[in-house]
């Protein structure tokens, strides 16, 4: 029962990359989108390229092929995190930072989808760190992570140059178990959706539970 399932998963991420990969290419002002998503165009091998950061690393983007590399050579980078990247590019509105924060919850449509973000998002970052808020902070330096003044342990990581997020814990004791949340810049809407924003998250949860 699993396999047609995850063919189907499949069909729909490559649905999504295509799409993205071909509003990228009607993209006019290449120079000016850079310019909004803190991204860096040059030419390599005569070939035009985007070097954005993602998760504290640079990333480039082949634009010709619409392909995503990390630039260290970790790896080949996962389907899902090369349409976050590329949508990232696309959707940035260059809008500045307020240093305002607010909860998935304050996005456009995020009450909505709240329960499952908190189940994918948050849940795995409290039962892995709750009892211990300070390995967070460890996990989180391997992305750049920097302490956050909110609850017992708070740390930012910028996912992209325009998008920190904001992971935030309060360690449980023998009468409150531990709880969490994610902040964002007011500004997040003019970067990411709210569907976005949910897989970024998940995405970092999992890669500081690993880490």
């Amino acid at each position: 029962m699993t396999l047609p399932e995850q063919r189907n998963f499949q069909h729909a991420y490559d649905l999504a990359l295509e799409l993205a990969r071909q509003k990228l290419h009607r993209i006019t002002d290449l120079e000016e989108q850079c310019r909004k998503s803190g991204a860096r165009l040059r030419l390599v091998n005569s070939k035009r390229v985007v070097t954005l950061d993602y998760l504290g690393k640079p990333h480039q983007l082949t634009l010709l092929e619409a392909e995503i590399r990390a630039v260290s050579g970790d790896g080949p980078v996962s389907p899902r995190e090369k349409l976050l990247i590329l949508h990232y590019f696309i959707r940035a509105q260059g809008t500045a930072l307020t240093g305002c924060k607010i909860t998935y919850k304050e996005m456009s449509d995020g009450a909505n989808y709240f329960p499952v973000f908190y189940k994918r998002a948050i849940k795995p970052l409290v039962d892995s760190f709750g009892q211990q808020p300070q390995r967070l902070m460890d996990a989180a330096g391997k992305f750049g992570g920097q302490r956050a003044d909110f609850g017992d342990v708070a740390v930012t990581i910028n996912a992209f140059s325009r998008v920190p997020v904001t992971l935030v814990l309060w360690g449980g004791d023998d009468e409150l178990r531990p709880e969490g949340s994610i902040l964002f810049d007011t500004s997040i809407s003019g970067y990411l959706s709210a569907e976005d924003v949910s897989v970024l998250c998940e995405t970092i949860a999992w890669k500081l539970v690993r880490a």
